[in-house]
């Protein structure tokens, strides 16, 4: 199943630190197990059920988002280097890729193949599982914080630079495509 993470996000390789990088394919694992999601619905089921005909996919978001965090971190390092707010790259890269695992929870699939909220998504929402697998494969506090202020559920918090870049570019994302 490392290979099937790999091959689905292959942004997880520019994570420099081999212990989070790891862990950020064990959270993967977890979750695409939970409800046996192949790499084909992974790829076709919508990366939003918060709105109508969405073209974006699940996959598509996540990689489109991390690859943008990463874009945002390194134009802002070019442009200010040693003035800007130190940003830890691999923390941002697990964040934004972990930062919607939790939907793999969230959402639940009928046998025709159709994604709807499950049961348990109706209780609790992508940042909260997502924060929960997280913490349970020991990633640092720092990339339960991007995942857990990523969405509206982080709006009263002081979010890290990691979570400020990581919150804007999923907002682009999904404010462009909804």
């Amino acid at each position: 199943m490392n290979d099937q993470v790999l091959e689905l996000l292959p942004e997880i390789n520019e994570i420099r630190d081999i212990e989070i990088k790891d862990k950020v394919v064990a959270c993967w694992q977890e979750a695409i197990a939970y409800r046996d999601w192949t790499n084909e619905e992974l790829k076709s089921i919508p990366f939003t059920l918060l709105a109508e005909n969405i073209n974006i996919f699940f996959i598509e978001h996540v990689r489109t988002c991390c690859r943008m965090a990463i874009a945002c971190n390194d134009v802002l390092d070019d442009a200010y280097g040693t003035r800007k707010t130190p940003v830890n790259r691999d923390y941002l890269i697990a964040g934004s890729l972990l930062a919607d695992v939790g939907k793999l929870f969230e959402y639940e699939k009928k046998p025709d193949g159709s994604i709807f909220k499950s049961d348990y998504g109706k209780h609790i929402r992508h940042p909260f599982s997502g924060v929960g697998l997280a913490y349970k494969h020991g990633l640092p506090s720092e990339v339960m914080h991007v995942i857990a202020t990523h969405s509206k559920e982080g709006d009263s918090e002081k979010r890290l630079p990691e979570s400020i870049i990581f919150h804007h570019v999923d907002f682009i994302d999904f404010e462009l495509v909804k």
